[in-house]
């Protein structure tokens, strides 16, 4: 597919006794029986569950920097097809302010996110997709922006789901489960002589942007990218007509940001059904200063050589 040029327009954050006396007086009221439990607080937002341990079976760092230069790679590419935006491109400066936004509520859910180098691009394809590597590295593919003129809250829930992404660490826990399959196999290859150790990293930075994530990490990225979205005063309604705007724009062959994810209508339903959780925090939200507006449309059909007009 063709992808469209980006043609550059500008040169490119007390006292000992006091506790122990505290120990005997709980201490006595513990042995009476006279203590009640508090309640745990409950968490405000979405619920999900706990985090893969097969993650734990791949460094984190190891990933990240994988991330990092398979990320870099594809800068390289863009570049050189003139497809990559400058920084003073509209529509990049707007995927900036809002991702600006949404990054200090990442935190919560990944403490490693504090020292991310967080990045957003935006690459000059028709495609109808986005995605989000692990260490923060996003970027958004201009036909979806184009093709479904998406407000800035839509592009908000795009981009909170695709942050959950590297957030839960989903890529990190596809790879584990794969080495813990391919890694016993190649373990006894290697006693039987036959070699193969030691590749499963080598082709780990290939596969980031090859990995199909499961129903499961789908919807939780639905839940929880709603909620980002929600906390950096983006409309989480918005989650219900992006994926009206998606189920649209499927009929004939699903965009390939739809590939692997839920229907349209079972993920609208799950989003309907959490919005309670966390229109509170929407309405408390402080609302972003600056709105953007999406992609104009062109005069003519666009061509191969046409720049967006903003």
């Amino acid at each position: 597919m063709t992808q469209p040029p980006f043609p550059s327009t500008a040169h490119s954050s007390a006292c000992t006794c006091a506790l122990h006396a505290r120990r005997l007086f709980t201490g006595g009221l513990l042995a009476g029986g006279a203590l009640l439990a508090w309640p745990a607080l409950a968490r405000e937002g979405v619920e999900v569950g706990a985090r893969s341990s097969f993650a734990n079976i791949v460094s984190a760092d190891q990933i990240e920097q994988a991330a990092g230069q398979q990320y870099r790679q594809m800068q390289q590419q863009a570049s050189q097809k003139n497809a990559l935006a400058p920084a003073d491109h509209p529509q990049l400066v707007r995927l900036r302010a809002i991702a600006q936004r949404l990054i200090p509520y990442t935190y919560e859910w990944n403490e490693r996110a504090r020292q991310w180098r967080w990045e957003v691009n935006l690459i000059g394809s028709k495609q109808i997709n986005a995605f989000c590597m692990p260490g923060g590295k996003i970027a958004f593919y201009y036909g979806i922006l184009d093709q479904l003129k998406l407000s800035d809250d839509e592009v908000a829930m795009i981009m909170g789901h695709e942050m959950t992404h590297a957030l839960r660490e989903h890529a990190r826990e596809r790879m584990g489960k794969t080495m813990a399959t391919r890694g016993a196999i190649e373990i006894g290859a290697a006693l039987l002589g036959l070699g193969g150790g030691g590749r499963l990293a080598a082709d780990m930075g290939g596969q980031l942007l090859t990995l199909q994530f499961s129903r499961d990490d789908e919807s939780e990225a639905d839940l929880v990218g709603m909620e980002l979205a929600a906390r950096a005063g983006y409309d989480p309604h918005a989650g219900v007509t992006l994926w009206q705007k998606m189920a649209a724009a499927s009929q004939g062959a699903p965009p390939q940001f739809m590939s692997t994810h839920p229907s349209g209508p079972t993920r609208i339903k799950d989003i309907e059904k959490n919005l309670p959780k966390v229109e509170p925090l929407y309405a408390r939200a402080a609302r972003p200063e600056q709105r953007f507006e999406p992609p104009k449309p062109q005069a003519r059909p666009a061509s191969a050589n046409d720049r967006p007009s903003n």
